[in-house]
């Protein structure tokens, strides 16, 4: 350690689902610090519809009772451990909803360390490397994790609009990437829901070079999809025949509505090319499901399928096009305290954001 960490952490954390809407101020003892842990004073956490998808227990249970969320944190360096190479204290760093890897696995030897099958989330996982200690989100005055699942942000990015790509930046660019390439011009991509996911997908499928065609239940937001970049604008629950107009016309499409309800994926499919993808972001409860049929996918061999994250090489290429591209979330700040977490959360299930939450004035909070 090159600097002092205070042996217990704070943050607003809930006792039970119950209460997922009433986050109160607790105190608790933070992980064990491993030799390629970072430790940060936190500044800036986005809210992502994951943290209320935890609180209400739709993903599964609690495994503590001060169960604190946030994994789109923002903050200072304030003490590495003893193999971390990557940072140093004082520097500006991100961390998302990954917290640690095993380091060994041919996924994490290979730009896949998301998808490592020991990896442990941000907040309510069991962190093996931790003596099994259940790791605590970002709202909290601190915040630790392994180098590999921490990213510098560039100067020209506020600590503000680098929040949610932590998050929700990373889980829309990697697919766009992994399916589009870094030069997506020529290609057509189709943008599902315009929300906190969405409207960061049409931005990043914007600079790849893509044509955008953003589609949504209704034209309310067609204004405001432009203003991001799409190119066109497609009201499914009004434009009957956009299946025929838009025949064997999609490379890829990204699904980033948070619901699949009224979703008619047999549309989405037919109107891919041979070969292509859908891959869907957006996560519902468990308990909804897609309804398909191998006849869905049969008539031009697209493929379905999701996506996770992304990895530290994609994270930085992510920021890295941000940073020249004047790419930012929407978003409105929130100081960070029991009441305004209680607001913030009710608001973002009422759907009343535009687009992303980022609690702010850690340093009042916690002090």
């Amino acid at each position: 350690m090159t600097q002092s960490v205070p042996e217990t952490f704070k943050g607003f954390g809930v006792d039970k689902k119950e209460n997922w809407n009433k986050p109160k101020l607790v105190e608790y003892k933070h992980k064990q610090i491993n030799p390629h842990d970072i430790v940060l004073e936190n500044e800036a956490c986005g809210l992502c519809y994951s943290d209320i998808h935890t609180l209400q227990s739709n993903w599964g249970p609690y495994n503590r009772n001060d169960l604190v969320v946030g994994h789109e944190i923002v903050g200072k360096v304030i003490a590495v451990g003893s193999a971390v190479t990557q940072f140093k204290v004082g520097q500006r760093v991100g961390i998302g909803a990954g917290n640690s890897a095993c380091r060994e696995c041919g996924r994490c030897n290979h730009d896949n360390e998301q998808y490592c099958k020991k990896m442990a989330g941000t907040y309510n996982n069991v962190d093996p490397r931790s003596n099994g200690y259940v790791t605590q989100g970002g709202y909290s005055s601190h915040s630790i994790a392994d180098e590999q699942f921490a990213f510098a942000i560039p100067e020209s990015l506020p600590s503000t609009a680098a929040a949610p790509l932590m998050c929700a930046g990373i889980t829309v660019f990697s697919p766009l990437i992994r399916n589009l390439g870094k030069d997506a011009k020529g290609k057509t991509v189709g943008i599902i829901g315009i929300g906190g996911l969405g409207h960061l997908a049409v931005q990043f499928a914007n600079a790849l070079g893509a044509k955008v065609v953003a589609f949504s239940r209704s034209s309310a937001k067609k204004e405001q999809a432009l203003k991001l970049g799409a190119h066109e604008f497609v009201a499914t629950g009004e434009e009957k025949d956009w299946t025929s107009k838009y025949d064997d016309e999609f490379d890829f499409i990204l699904n980033c509505a948070s619901g699949i309800d009224g979703l008619n994926l047999s549309d989405y499919l037919s109107v891919l090319k041979v070969d292509s993808k859908f891959i869907s972001v957006g996560l519902p409860p468990a308990k909804e499901q897609f309804g398909v049929s191998p006849f869905t996918f049969l008539k031009n061999g697209v493929a379905f399928g999701s996506s996770l994250l992304g990895s530290k090489t994609e994270v930085t290429e992510m920021l890295r096009l941000a940073a020249e591209n004047d790419i930012k979330p929407w978003i409105e700040e929130v100081p960070i305290s029991e009441e305004n977490c209680s607001k913030a959360l009710e608001r973002c299930v009422a759907g009343d954001v535009r687009y992303r939450f980022v609690f702010t004035e850690f340093d009042k909070a916690f002090n």
